[in-house]
């Protein structure tokens, strides 16, 4: 019997329903293997979309990182930047403490005196001028509202001419680079207009 009279004789077995049970066995085991080998693709593929999802998170985050790193780095070279001349800054206010020490040793009235305090009062001037093109400004806080973050209190005094806590009196000028605090202004503060009972 040839081939193709076999395959036919088969055809019309299946469209008879007279195939054997061993026919019908082996088509079952087809189908179930065809079955589980599609489970087994299915199961594949959503482990490969699981580790797609996973990556592209961490690629997310590390992207985010990265962003964060040179946030932080710029931020950092800015601060460096605006803050490089502290150190120096803080060395040069002895130098302006002691000009301005000078300059109340001395009398712009008095003839002996006149020509030191104007030499000693211009070269404060330009020195003072010099240092604020860097960002080193000068607190003088006389008839302010008293504040804790740019004033150190030195006293409390009472006061008819000044209001309450308000700075009456500057020991020492305080200095400011690039709105950060150098040194306080160490000040006396008014308690307000309280007399002074003078009578015996």
């Amino acid at each position: 019997m040839s081939n193709e009279s076999q395959d036919i004789e088969i055809k019309d077995q299946v469209e008879e329903g007279t195939i054997n049970e061993a026919g019908e066995e082996s088509l079952m085991d087809e189908l179930t293997q065809a079955n589980f080998r599609i489970e087994e693709l299915e199961q594949l593929l959503a482990a490969s979309e699981a580790a797609l999802e996973e990556r592209k998170d961490v690629e997310m985050r590390a992207a985010a990182e990265t962003q964060n790193i040179r946030t932080r780095a710029a931020k950092d070279v800015e601060q460096a930047r605006k803050f490089a001349l502290e150190k120096f800054a803080n060395e040069l206010l002895p130098v302006i403490d002691n000009m301005e020490r000078a300059l109340q040793g001395t009398s712009a009235e008095d003839e002996a005196t006149k020509a030191i305090y104007e030499g000693v009062e211009l070269t404060l001037k330009g020195f003072l001028s010099t240092v604020e093109k860097f960002g080193v400004k000068q607190v003088n806080p006389l008839g302010e509202a008293f504040n804790p973050e740019h004033h150190q209190a030195i006293g409390m005094q009472p006061s008819a001419e000044y209001p309450e806590n308000t700075v009456m009196l500057v020991m020492q000028k305080g200095f400011i680079l690039n709105e950060r605090l150098l040194r306080p202004a160490m000040v006396m503060v008014s308690q307000g207009g309280a007399s002074v009972d003078t009578q015996a």
